[in-house]
């Protein structure tokens, strides 16, 4: 099994990044999926090797990709920070560009909010935010394991 740390939209919220060091040396991957205000370098610093960051909307300078195709354990993952895809607006185009990557799994935040939803075959998950100014702040734990997978949105107290 392999466990793996999705956050976003974390704004240069370093305190409560921290809060999650302890599960970032356990885990086998760390997603950032934008708007880091730089963490995502703080993160990709401490935990090298198995760190990938996308780009946000207001990341400047660019420090990651702007979408992510990976395979592990079996199960294909899209990731990308999701202002390019409207996902505002909502999640078929999303889905969409998840599908044509034959992903199983497509990771988005921009919304700041939390979501866990399937669409056409996909499951879309959005780890919400750690932005300091959140009333309600998460990230997703996901477990993958030959070709199946569980995701939980976790608060953050």
């Amino acid at each position: 099994m392999k466990s793996i740390i999705v956050l976003s939209d974390t704004h240069g919220n370093r305190g409560d990044i921290r809060k999650l060091y302890p599960l970032f040396a356990e885990c086998d991957c760390i997603i950032h999926l934008g708007d880091t205000s730089s963490d995502g370098s703080m993160i990709r610093s401490d935990f090298a090797g198995k760190t990938y960051l996308l780009n946000g909307n207001c990341d400047v300078p660019r420090l990651g990709e702007d979408t992510l195709t990976l395979e592990i354990e079996g199960v294909k993952i899209f990731a990308c920070h999701g202002d390019r895809l409207g996902v505002k607006r909502g999640t078929a185009e999303l889905a969409r560009r998840a599908a044509e990557e034959s992903a199983d799994i497509a990771l988005f935040g921009h919304t700041h909010r939390a979501v866990e939803e399937q669409k056409d075959g996909v499951t879309l998950f959005n780890p919400g935010t750690l932005s300091r100014y959140a009333a309600f702040k998460s990230y997703l734990y996901l477990a993958v394991y030959n070709k199946k997978f569980t995701g939980k949105i976790v608060e953050l107290q």
